[in-house]
């Protein structure tokens, strides 16, 4: 059975504002030395899928960079293909949409199935289960879906099944859920009957599988349910970006997402790095270290990506830092997520005073979170409080602002 993959990458990542101001949400980097999407790309390589399409859209660049012509997923094969699809004249107006004005990949295909991913999910799945199942049973559409909390089904297309898995009723972000069964967003087509759905939907602008094509196919009693039951997270909020970075140092015994399994390796574009350096009076509890970080200070319950250095007397606690940033002599973190790039002064503390919800974007953080984008610069003796929000590229000592209360934005002048 051939199959084409299409990926979509272009979404923008507006709840991760600050980490997703300069790149697009899968290419945000994830699990110290990895980018978000590189799970999605090993899933296909691992399931024996090497014809894949990314279809981008905002800010690309970053991705175009790390993915190139595909080799660390030995998607550059003479007989397969990794391309990344940019709009040509018009922008997506949605995920069929976006499907819709690269025809021609389906056209030019001799794939049986299409399967569609998103580019910004956490999960290890083998696509050849959902594939069969498919095939099994005879379906148009198959959706690959999960259980979620009922508290949280609101921010998911919510479907009903029978017990046959046949997909009954679809509703895409109900307000009051009658359901907790997911759509994960990925789906299984028929190539064919793809072409078909999308040509036939012409007066649909904003053509999308959850608000237009899952509904309308219902009826016909071909759309199935693929019921997914291990670990699976969509990191597009500042909490669950860290909650899922923090629970891959859990103990072997706690641990739900296993990335040293031989098996179903996670692949990635890796830089040459030397290997990580621990100084003698260092201490570390519970992290994940990455290649080319220095560790003379104190790491708890933190990862630490590429290149990151940390001086003797410095702590940080239950944060995710970034590429090459320097946390100075007595620095304390805590609750943070630090992008690329940024130096923290000395005695610099981050995640001080009470937690206060961020006054300009409450919804994004309020649980005590403090975010600092690519490049910022802390200045020795800084305090920094929950809830902040730093832009990119501002050098707060050169503003001489010293003290930046909780629930604060600092924003370019």
């Amino acid at each position: 059975m051939k199959t084409l993959a299409i990926i979509l990458a272009g979404g923008r990542g507006s709840r991760l504002d600050i980490l997703s101001e300069k790149r697009v949400k899968p290419s945000v980097p994830f699990a110290g030395k990895y980018r978000i999407i590189d799970f999605t790309l090993s899933n296909c390589s691992n399931s024996g899928i090497y014809n894949v399409d990314i279809l981008t859209q905002y800010l690309p660049l970053s991705l175009n960079e790390h993915i190139g012509a595909g080799k660390p997923w030995d998607m550059d094969r003479r007989d397969s293909h990794v391309t990344l699809l940019q709009p040509h004249s018009e922008w997506y107006n949605g995920t069929a949409d976006a499907i819709r004005k690269n025809l021609h990949c389906l056209y030019q295909s001799d794939a049986d199935y299409v399967l569609i991913l998103s580019g910004d999910h956490i999960y290890k799945m083998d696509y050849r289960k959902l594939i069969d199942f498919h095939v099994e049973k005879n379906a148009e559409i198959t959706i690959a879906c999960k259980v979620v909390p009922l508290e949280e089904a609101s921010r998911f297309g919510i479907m009903e099944a029978d017990e046959t898995q046949k997909v009954v009723r679809f509703v895409e972000k109900p307000k009051q859920p009658k359901s907790d069964l997911a759509s994960m967003g990925i789906y299984v087509f028929n190539r064919l009957k793809l072409i078909e759905l999308l040509e036939g939907n012409d007066d649909i602008e904003d053509l999308d599988f959850g608000g237009h094509i899952i509904p309308q196919m219902i009826s016909s009693g071909k759309v199935y349910a693929y019921k997914f039951y291990d670990y699976w997270k969509d990191v597009g909020t500042y909490d669950s970006y860290l909650k899922a970075n923090l629970e891959l140092i859990e103990t072997v015994d706690k641990i739900q997402l296993d990335m040293y399994d031989p098996n179903w390796k996670i692949y990635t574009r890796s830089e040459d790095m030397p290997a990580v350096k621990v100084g003698s009076k260092a201490k570390i509890n519970q992290a994940l270290l990455s290649n080319g970080a220095i560790i003379a200070g104190e790491v708890t319950r933190s990862v630490i990506s590429p290149g990151v250095i940390v001086h003797p007397t410095a702590k940080v606690f239950n944060s995710v830092i970034l590429n090459n940033t320097e946390i100075k002599a007595g620095a304390v973190i805590e609750n943070a997520i630090i992008d690329k790039n940024c130096v923290i002064g000395e005695n610099a503390r981050i995640g001080e005073f009470e937690n206060i919800p961020n006054k300009e974007k409450p919804s994004l953080l309020s649980s005590g979170i403090t975010v600092l984008g690519k490049g910022v610069v802390v200045g020795n003796d800084a305090k920094i409080g929950k809830n902040v929000r730093i832009f990119p590229g501002i050098n707060l000592e050169q503003r001489k602002l010293n003290v930046v209360q909780s629930g604060e934005t600092i924003v370019k002048e």
